[in-house]
């Protein structure tokens, strides 16, 4: 086993004479973004979605409250009340909704209106964990928090544990876009 100990210790050394550390970590960085670049194109699964309230591809249903194609849905993220027990007005027996919501503007295929939409989380109980929806149309970054739906709107309830989300119309946005 000498003589193997020797021979990588010969290349260690004649690879640490020819190389800096800045070249070696040009080399680590460059195959990290390398990698970086085919991560995208690897296959996923497309089952979780399908079990979670997306209707099957080529078949949207934009009237169905039980999808997350549903257009009162446009910049919902979390579970579906529709599915959890409740309705799409109203939480479930037992939980109460938050205190506070997020809104978002939704454009109604049936009429050509858009709607002010208000989002509602449903809170008290513990996590429904069917039909998650997560669009973010309109979203705007975390530090304008009426606008933004990856907060815990729950926090300002007796009880922050979140159970579903429902969805409220506040109003007519503006005028018939068809």
């Amino acid at each position: 086993m000498k003589w193997f100990d020797e021979f990588f210790e010969r290349q260690a050394r004649a690879v640490a004479q020819k190389t800096s550390r800045r070249s070696a970590l040009t080399r680590i960085s460059r195959a990290l973004v390398g990698t970086a670049f085919l991560l995208p194109v690897l296959p996923y699964s497309r089952v979780a979605k399908a079990a979670h309230g997306a209707a099957p591809e080529g078949k949207l249903d934009p009237m169905d409250d039980t999808h997350c194609e549903y257009w009162r849905y446009c910049a919902l993220d979390g579970f579906l009340c529709t599915c959890c027990g409740g309705t799409i007005t109203q939480c479930p027996p037992g939980a109460q909704p938050s205190s506070v919501t997020w809104i978002g503007t939704c454009h109604n295929p049936q009429d050509g209106r858009d709607y002010i939409v208000s989002y509602n989380d449903c809170c008290g109980v513990t996590s429904c964990g069917r039909c998650l929806c997560n669009y973010n149309e309109g979203e705007r970054p975390a530090y304008r928090m009426s606008v933004h739906n990856d907060i815990n709107w729950c926090m300002g309830n007796d009880s922050a544990v979140y159970h579903c989300t429902v969805s409220v119309i506040l109003g007519v946005s503006g005028a018939v876009t068809k």
